[in-house]
């Protein structure tokens, strides 16, 4: 499994989107004929993703917002994101 590369722009595909389950009271990411639960964790990378700013950009923003070392953030959210992308679940633009 290859890393996220600092520079690449991650994009949430057309047909797939966040949702807030509220019976369930937690964040899924449905796609076609399929949904990801998210922790608190999954939901704060996601939510970060905009189709515009770089997986660099993002992980310093979250390094700083939750005061977290950025190498860790880098390779946390690096894993998560590869994932999704290896479920064609996520896109790079």
């Amino acid at each position: 499994m290859s890393q996220v590369a600092p520079e690449a722009i991650p994009v949430i595909p057309r047909g797939v989107r966040l949702h807030r389950d509220e019976v369930r009271e937690q964040w899924v990411l449905l796609a076609p004929e399929r949904a990801v639960a998210l922790d608190q964790v999954g939901y704060a990378i996601l939510s970060e993703i905009d189709g515009t700013r770089s997986f660099g950009a993002i992980t310093e923003g979250l390094a700083e917002a939750y005061a977290a070392p950025l190498e860790q953030i880098v390779a946390d959210a690096g894993e998560f994101l590869r994932g999704l992308m290896d479920r064609r679940i996520l896109e790079e633009a």
